[in-house]
């Protein structure tokens, strides 16, 4: 194996014309076929159910393929292959926690969310409550969360996009230095998800992301496949050398080199550092059922049965493509290094594509390198683009159908004036993401989504859960569980290392970070469930007649059509 100096000094060598040409040329062909079924379902679209929903067309494995490809999105593909190959055992902890939090969504959320709602998370929390103004905070947070999970795809797309046109810091092609060339690239995903979102609604959403799901399968195996031949097939080896690579020996096979780091000599750190990993562990365990992107996904099923077999499929893909996270992570750390990764982008966002172009040269030489860096980089934008989308469409039906026909214009919008203001919303967010990654550019896009899985434990968990299964919870509790998580999600985060104090935070040149962990959960998470509590024991409201009919809803899916509409 060649040392990791030479691989450094190799993945520094600036991309020849040719190779720059056909990464580019696949990038475009991805995109254009991704717009071309784009353009197809929108003129299919011709309902509030069918922006919304997907006209609830879908089988059970197509939209066991559509959530998968949501959650395999650049922070399963790019952020955590960076981690594992930056940080080793601890990298994978996202792997493991992203899975296991699907039997929280299984067991607890997918099948009695399908039955009790229509379009979105809130017609299940405003059911049996006041709709206004439980409606507005389920609108204000699921915009929230689905603006910290976007600013972690577009950070992804523009580091994607400097590694696809071979800028090396200190570069330029066609006057951009590689951050112009980042920035470009997060302001062309910005465009892209708008048009997928405003053009094709949620069925050509969800076509896009089925076919990405396929693409990123594919592309994983293949890579994983091809590491593992370089090895023999050997997993132990392929650990071994990425160890020695990795510049810190056993310890990166092992637990404690980026969480729960003990601190020699000061027992008040090393209590911080641990209580961290059980924060980030709760945030990414509870959070999935709590993402507004893939709650909305349980309603584009005909009924429950098809919501289970989704979820079913989505655990088969998931868990598999998590397995093979191990091999991108260690293979990037053992044949790239982690001083060409940095090199790259310091948060290792480009891990996999790097990985991809050594594998290639190693079997066919530049010319195969050069294939094999563009079919895997735009596997990785098609993982952004389609999660992307999904993320706007759940925003935007949630602003359309929550806000501003259930409150401003209280239940009397047309189908037409809602898919308008829809689609108007996808405007701003895409707009608000845009400016927000640039500023973000620093950051693992994993561990960006960790905090938006916090937000989403902390403000939307906690208030669904009652909301199903405590008979005494009512309006005020759910709009105190709801802005008491979100508000102490957003402002630990805020006063964390994560926005202050350090090189690598949103704004490096204050220090205002007086809460110790980076990762809100541990506390966000129980303080959202006693809002949630002391809201509802503070009111005389109650409507039991109102929550068996919701939980006959839930349990046999009678009446869930018109669920929304009482």
């Amino acid at each position: 194996m060649t040392t990791a100096a030479s691989h450094a000094l190799l993945a520094a060598e600036e991309v020849s014309s040719s190779s720059r040409t056909l990464t580019i040329l696949v990038f475009i062909v991805m995109i254009a076929v991704t717009l071309g079924v784009t353009v197809w379902a929108g003129r299919q679209t011709k309902s509030a159910a069918d922006f919304h929903s997907g006209g609830r067309g879908f089988t059970g494995m197509q939209n066991g393929f559509a959530i998968g490809s949501d959650y395999m999105s650049a922070a399963s593909f790019l952020g955590i292959a960076g981690m594992i190959a930056l940080f080793g055992y601890d990298g994978f902890l996202y792997s493991i926690g992203f899975l296991v939090a699907w039997l929280v969504a299984l067991l607890l959320v997918a099948e009695l969310l399908r039955n009790s709602g229509r379009f979105t998370m809130a017609d299940v929390l405003s059911y049996r409550m006041q709709q206004r103004p439980v409606r507005t905070a389920a609108a204000v947070s699921t915009i929230t969360v689905s603006i910290f999970y976007l600013l972690a795809q577009m950070v992804g797309a523009g580091a994607v996009v400097a590694l696809l046109l071979g800028i090396q810091p200190g570069e330029t092609y066609l006057g951009m230095d590689a951050d112009t060339a980042k920035i470009v690239g997060i302001v062309v995903v910005g465009i892209l998800m708008t048009l997928y979102v405003t053009f094709g609604g949620m069925k050509g959403t969800t076509w896009v992301q089925i076919i990405k799901a396929g693409m990123l399968m594919g592309g994983t195996i293949v890579l994983a496949a091809l590491v593992m031949a370089i090895y023999g097939f050997d997993f132990g080896e392929l650990m071994s050398d990425a160890a020695n690579a990795s510049g810190a020996g056993q310890s990166f096979l092992e637990p404690g080199l980026r969480y729960g780091v003990e601190v020699p000599g000061d027992a008040l750190q090393t209590m911080w550092n641990k209580l961290d990993l059980i924060s980030l562990g709760l945030a990414l365990v509870l959070g999935t059922a709590g993402l507004p992107h893939i709650l909305i996904r349980f309603y584009t099923v005909p009924d429950s049965k098809a919501a289970r077999k989704s979820v079913n499929w989505g655990i088969g893909l998931i868990g598999s493509f998590y397995l093979m996270t191990l091999i991108l992570g260690f293979g990037a750390a053992a044949l790239v290094g982690k001083e060409a990764i940095t090199a790259q982008d310091a948060a290792g966002n480009t891990a996999a594509p790097q990985l991809a172009r050594e594998v290639g040269e190693h079997f066919g030489g530049e010319f195969f390198g050069s294939v094999m860096l563009a079919v895997i980089a735009a596997v990785a934008f098609a993982a952004i683009l389609s999660t992307v989308a999904g993320l706007v469409i759940a925003s935007s039906s949630s602003l359309a159908h929550d806000f501003y026909n259930s409150v401003v214009r209280k239940g009397r919008a047309s189908e037409h004036e809602e898919i308008k203001v829809a689609r108007l919303s996808a405007f701003g967010i895409g707009a608000a993401s845009i400016i927000l990654a640039i500023f973000a550019q620093s950051l693992n896009v994993a561990f960006l989504v960790g905090l938006a899985f916090a937000i989403a434990a902390s403000a939307n968990l906690p208030t669904l859960l009652l909301s199903l299964f405590w008979k005494r919870f009512n309006t005020r509790g759910a709009v105190a569980g709801i802005y008491g998580g979100l508000i102490s999600a957003v402002g630990l985060v805020i006063f964390s290392p994560v926005f202050s104090g350090t090189e690598k935070a949103l704004l490096p040149g204050i220090d205002i970070a007086w809460f110790p962990l980076s990762n809100p959960g541990l506390v966000s998470i129980p303080l959202g469930l006693l809002c949630a509590i002391v809201g509802t024991l503070s009111s005389g409201e109650s409507n039991p007649r109102r929550f068996a009919e919701l939980q006959v809803r839930a349990l046999t899916g009678a009446g869930a059509e018109g669920a929304a509409k009482h």
